[in-house]
């Protein structure tokens, strides 16, 4: 493969259209702020199509929207926007009360119908909220003051979890009807602690503080956000002083990096998983080959070698930090093993199985290098994977329409560490998040969906997952270590969830 152009072709855009626009080059007074990062914005709505459940981006909505509940850096809850929450005693009832005296960036005033409205359009399938069927499961709201109620449809041990997860954003009531979803990407508001003050498409993010921020006031007025999809112009921005924050780089930059006066780091597992995702299509078909693929592949060789020992090997969908994590779920690396299997379907390294397997580049440290090694591992007991790059976008728009290749790496986020996103979206073939369809593997999960026992909702959850490592359905790699490098004038807080949060950076 050769060096991906369009990446090229898309840093030199922004960093031209940085320079037309005026935006700084370098931070030119102690309340600026300027991060590299490894996406573009592709949407400025949290909680409809495909973006808004793309962990990545995340950072950039906490930015300027608040959650129904956010989390603190160690992803424990905390009261926002709703300072109480909580079901009554028989889970017929859900209960919240709303914070007093919160605006939006226009300065009109934010109520409880704002929260009711945002959780009525996110359950209706028509706004096309990729997580509605969470949503849905609570409706007939009622509002007294500044306290609502809603009644439970069905039960959904997690619904609150959701709160604080992907699509849990309170919008605009009032302005949105009023300016309309193309109005609203031109000019969207939220609560959150920053405003947009610019925004160029595919080139940068120009933030200012809120004034009117309900939270601690942060510490920088301004933070610029170029959008670098290529790793190496990351580094070069980081390293050039033309950023003082990135993340997402090759480990090996980053130990290089964190050693250079005035440069500094933090890196720490969090809750993102390398996985790849196999479609019940082709060659995957056949369990031996599915089996045979994951059998072959050394997940400790790769965090030692391409990760130089960053992160943590895992075996299914759930990180020790998750709630379902099973340790006793073992899946032996066994290339022999792999071998006999493969050998068993009629195939041999003379006479390879044959299928694509899809991969960002740059999107993560070492995804496409680490596809390489892993093409690699298959093609020595009788695999041979033809290797497509797309953009992180692109996956996601396959994904829901089912049309992933037989193998697609994918980094999944699960900031609320339960079960049901990891292993359950994953791996459910209703889900849109999923394509693997298996009606034994559907017949497990459904009655965990609602399940109000939750000893038991956990121990179902790791059968499942049991399941699946033993019927190959998908190959887990690792748990992340991420990697941010920033200028010692900065001072960082890392967040589990990954997200980037420049409302959590100040001025060293």
């Amino acid at each position: 493969m050769t060096i991906n152009r369009r990446d090229l072709l898309g840093y030199g855009a922004a960093a031209l259209g940085a320079a037309t626009l005026g935006l700084p080059r370098t931070a030119k007074a102690a309340d600026e702020l300027t991060i590299a990062y490894n996406v573009n914005l592709p949407s400025w709505d949290p909680t409809t199509g495909p973006s808004a459940v793309n962990p990545t981006i995340q950072g950039l909505y906490q930015s300027v929207f608040d959650q129904f509940i956010p989390q603190k850096p160690d992803l424990s809850f905390t009261p926002g926007l709703l300072t109480e929450w909580g079901w009554n005693d028989d889970r017929t009832k859900v209960t919240m009360t709303v914070r007093d005296g919160v605006k939006w960036h226009d300065g009109s005033p934010f109520t409880a119908e704002d929260v009711v409205w945002s959780l009525q359009r996110a359950g209706d399938e028509k706004t096309g909220n990729p997580i509605q069927f969470v949503w849905k499961n609570v409706a007939n709201f009622k509002i007294d003051g500044n306290k609502i109620t809603g009644d439970v449809v069905q039960f959904d041990p997690v619904y609150f979890k959701w709160m604080s997860f992907l699509t849990g954003y309170i919008m605009p009531k009032a302005y949105y009807e009023k300016v309309g979803p193309d109005g609203f990407e031109k000019a969207p508001i939220g609560t959150g602690p920053y405003m947009v003050d610019k925004f160029e498409r595919n080139a940068f993010l120009r933030l200012k503080a809120n004034p009117n921020y309900w939270g601690t006031k942060p510490a920088f007025e301004n933070v610029t956000i170029k959008f670098v999809t290529d790793a190496a112009s990351r580094v070069a921005e980081i390293e050039s002083g033309s950023s003082q924050v990135t993340l997402e780089i090759p480990y090996e930059e980053y130990d290089r990096l964190i050693a250079k006066d005035g440069l500094a780091g933090s890196i720490k597992n969090v809750s993102d998983i390398g996985m790849i995702f196999f479609n019940d299509i082709e060659a995957m078909l056949d369990k031996n080959v599915r089996q045979a693929a994951v059998m072959a592949v050394d997940k400790e060789l790769l965090v030692k070698r391409l990760l130089r020992g960053y992160g943590q090997p895992i075996a299914t969908l759930e990180t020790p930090e998750y709630t379902a994590f099973d340790p006793s779920i073992k899946v032996e690396h066994n290339p022999e093993k792999a071998k006999e299997l493969l050998a068993a379907s009629g195939y041999s390294p003379k006479k390879p199985v044959k299928f694509t397997i899809q991969t960002t580049k740059g999107f993560k440290p070492k995804d496409y290098e680490m596809i390489q090694a892993i093409v690699g591992m298959w093609r020595k007991v009788g695999i041979e994977a033809n290797i497509e790059v797309y953009e992180i976008a692109k996956h996601y728009e396959l994904r829901a329409a089912d049309k992933l290749a037989p193998a697609a790496f994918y980094n999944w986020g699960n900031a609320i560490g339960d079960p049901t996103t990891s292993t359950g979206f994953a791996m459910y073939g209703p889900s849109p998040h999923s394509v693997w369809d298996s009606k034994e593997l559907v017949d497990m999960i459904n009655p965990l969906w609602g399940e109000k026992d939750e000893a038991k909702r956990i121990a179902g959850w790791k059968a499942v997952d049991k399941y699946i490592a033993e019927q190959a359905y998908v190959l887990p790699l690792m748990q992340y270590a991420q990697p941010i490098v920033h200028s010692k004038k900065v001072n960082v807080v890392q967040h589990v969830s990954g997200a980037l949060l420049p409302a959590l950076m100040t001025p060293a």
